[in-house]
C-alpha cells in the first residue's frame, strides 16, 4: 500500500468463506493502525448464490464501497465469478482466482450456460492474473474448507500488511480448533 486507500473486491458463492475472509482482512488492516471498512452482499448465499465483499483500508477511508473500476485487487473464490467481476479491476490491478468451478443449479435447466474458457478469457483481460487451484491445495491439507485462507495467503503477497499480523488474526478468528491448520493454509497460499 502506498499513499491513499487500498481497494480489495472479494467475490464467490455462498459457503466458500468470503465473509470470514473479508473479516480477517479488515481486522489485519485495523491492527496495523489503518482505517478499514467493508461492505457485503450475500442475499442468496445460503443457496449457493453470489457473495461479494468490498474491503477498503488506508490512513482514512470515507466509504466502504469501492468506486466503479477502482479495485486494486480482485480475489475470486470461484473462477466464473472472477470473470464476471473482472471489469471492476483498475488498470494494472491484481487478479487472483481460484480455479474451482461451482456450477449453479440454474445451468441444469438448460436456460443458462456456464461460461467456457474462463481462465483464457481472464488472462486475455489481465495477462498477469494468478489462477490457483486452492481447492486441490486445501484437499491436500486435509480440509477443503481452507480455500479462503489459502487465497488470503496468495493475496497477502500483493498488499503491504505484515505476515505476523495475518497469522495473529487467523489464529484468533478461525473456527474453533482450526487456528493451526488455517495458519498453515495461509502460509501455503503465500508460496503460490
Amino acid at each position: 500500500m502506498k499513499n491513499g486507500t487500498t481497494n480489495i473486491l472479494i467475490v464467490g458463492v455462498g459457503g466458500q468463506g468470503v465473509l470470514l475472509a473479508s473479516e480477517i482482512l479488515c481486522e489485519v488492516a485495523k491492527i496495523m493502525g489503518l482505517d478499514a471498512k467493508k461492505s457485503e452482499v450475500h442475499g442468496m448465499s445460503q443457496r449457493g448464490g453470489v457473495v461479494t465483499s468490498h474491503i477498503r483500508f488506508g490512513k482514512k477511508v470515507y466509504s466502504p464501497l469501492i468506486p466503479e473500476k477502482e479495485a486494486d485487487s480482485i480475489l475470486a473464490f470461484e473462477i466464473a465469478e472472477g470473470l464476471r467481476w473482472i471489469d471492476e479491476l483498475k488498470e494494472g490491478g491484481t487478479m487472483i482466482a481460484n480455479s474451482q468451478r461451482i456450477v449453479p443449479p440454474i445451468v441444469s435447466t438448460g436456460k443458462f450456460d456456464y461460461p467456457a474458457e474462463i481462465e483464457k478469457r481472464i488472462k486475455e483481460k489481465v495477462p498477469g492474473a494468478k489462477i490457483v487451484n486452492a481447492f486441490a491445495i486445501a484437499k491436500n491439507l486435509g480440509n477443503t474448507r481452507l480455500v479462503n485462507t489459502i487465497l488470503l495467503g496468495v493475496l497477502s503477497q500483493s498488499i503491504d500488511l505484515e505476515e505476523k499480523k495475518w497469522l495473529e488474526v487467523i489464529e484468533r478468528m478461525a473456527p474453533k480448533n482450526t487456528g493451526e491448520i488455517n495458519k498453515k493454509a495461509f502460509l501455503e497460499g503465500r508460496q503460490q
